[in-house]
C-alpha cells in the first residue's frame, strides 16, 4: 500500500453549527468480510441536511450514505465482490431475526440503528462494515451509470413506503412534493397501476418534473385532477414527501373517506392538524416510512439496472467534496432538485 494511501484522507467533515469543512480524516482499515471503497460519489440526501442544520447533532462528523464506490482492498471471506469492482453500498442493515423484523419493521431493529459506514459517503475512502456487504452491497454492471446506481438506497425506501401505502391498480394516489424523492414515488406508484397526480407548490419543481414527463401540477390544478379522476370520491392514497405537519389539513381534503395518508417526511409540528373525529368517522389512515429493509434495497437495485426508473435526471447539481456546503445552501433553498457530491 502506498504511503499516501495510508495519510489521512480528504472527507467533509461537520464541525458544528451547519458548519462543514474539507479536512483531512483517518483513512479506514478493514477486517474480515469488510471492503474499502475509494469514492466515486455520493448523493447529498435531505436527511444529511437535517442533521447538517440540527442544532443538536454531534460533532465532527462526516455524513452521505447514498454512495458508489470502487473496491480496492477486499478483507478475508468476502465472496463475490473482488477488487477494482464497482459498488453501491447502504448504510443501515437490520439483525433479520428480532421481533421488529420478524414482523416487518426491519428499521425499527436495533441492529438496524446502530449500523453504518465508516465514517460515510461525504469522504475519499470508506469502510463497508460486513454485514452492510453481505445484506446491502452490489456490484454494478457497465450499463449503470454512477448517477443512478447511487440512488439504489433512497430509492429502496421509497420501494418499501410504496408497498406499505398499499396503492393498488384503479387507485387515484396523489404525491405531495416534487423533489427527487417525490419524482421516484410518482413513478413507483404509476408502476401499481394507479392513476397518479403530482403536487407542489414550487412552480419550479412543477416545471422539472413535467420535462420529466411526469403528471406534476400546482395545488389548485391538483384539486380538479383529484376530483375528476376519483369521480368526486378523493385520493385513495396521498404520500407527503415535504411540508411536515402543516401538509395534512390538505391531504384531509383530498383523501377519500377510508384512505390513507402515508408521511416519507419528518419536520416541524408537535400536533397533526386533524381532528381526531375527523379520522374516526372518515376511517381515515395515517403511515409513516422513512426508510428500507435488505428486500426493498434487491429491489431498488434491480429497478436501477433494468432502467425501470427514470434517475439520472433529477441531478441537478454536481459538485467536488469540498463545495458540499454550498449543496447543501443549494438544496435548502429550492434551487437544485438533487446534488451529487464526487471526490
Amino acid at each position: 500500500m502506498a504511503a499516501n494511501e495510508r495519510a489521512g484522507v480528504k472527507a467533509a467533515v461537520f464541525r458544528g453549527n451547519g458548519r462543514i469543512a474539507a479536512e483531512d480524516w483517518p483513512r479506514p482499515t478493514i477486517g474480515a468480510g469488510e471492503l474499502l471503497l475509494r469514492l466515486r460519489g455520493c448523493g447529498l440526501c435531505g436527511s444529511d441536511i437535517a442533521k447538517i442544520v440540527a442544532p443538536d447533532t454531534k460533532a465532527p462528523a462526516v455524513f452521505g450514505h447514498e454512495l458508489v464506490g470502487d473496491v480496492i482492498e477486499a478483507g478475508a471471506g468476502v465472496q463475490g465482490i473482488a477488487r477494482g469492482d464497482r459498488v453501491v453500498a447502504a448504510h443501515h442493515v437490520p439483525c433479520g431475526e428480532c421481533h421488529y423484523c420478524r414482523r416487518g419493521s426491519e428499521s425499527m431493529c436495533r441492529a438496524f440503528k446502530e449500523s453504518h459506514l465508516d465514517p460515510g459517503g461525504f469522504a475519499e475512502f470508506v469502510r463497508v462494515p460486513a454485514t452492510n456487504v453481505a445484506h446491502a452491497t452490489f456490484r454494478l454492471p457497465e450499463r449503470v451509470s454512477d448517477e443512478a446506481a447511487s440512488f439504489v438506497e433512497p430509492l429502496g425506501c421509497c420501494v418499501r413506503a410504496t408497498r406499505r401505502t398499499g396503492a393498488r391498480a384503479g387507485d387515484t394516489a396523489v404525491v405531495v412534493g416534487l423533489g427527487s424523492i417525490g419524482c421516484l414515488f410518482v413513478q413507483l406508484l404509476a408502476r401499481t397501476g394507479a392513476t397518479v397526480v403530482g403536487m407542489d407548490a414550487s412552480p419550479g419543481r412543477v416545471e422539472i418534473a413535467r420535462g420529466l414527463g411526469l403528471p406534476a401540477m400546482s395545488m389548485s390544478e391538483a384539486n380538479t385532477a383529484i376530483a375528476r379522476l376519483s369521480g368526486g370520491r378523493g385520493a385513495d392514497v396521498v404520500l407527503i414527501t415535504g411540508g411536515a405537519a402543516s401538509v395534512l389539513g390538505w391531504a384531509v381534503t383530498a383523501v377519500r373517506d377510508g384512505g390513507s395518508i402515508h408521511y416519507f417526511a419528518g419536520g416541524p409540528g408537535d400536533a397533526l392538524p386533524v381532528a381526531l373525529e375527523t379520522l374516526y368517522h372518515r376511517e381515515l389512515t395515517i403511515t409513516a416510512t422513512y426508510s428500507s429493509s435488505p428486500a426493498d434495497l434487491s429491489e431498488a437495485f434491480r429497478l436501477v439496472t433494468t432502467g425501470a426508473v427514470t434517475l439520472e435526471p433529477l441531478y441537478t447539481h454536481r459538485l467536488p467534496l469540498d463545495r458540499l456546503d454550498e449543496g447543501v445552501d443549494l438544496m435548502r433553498t429550492g434551487r437544485a432538485l438533487k446534488v451529487y457530491v464526487t471526490p
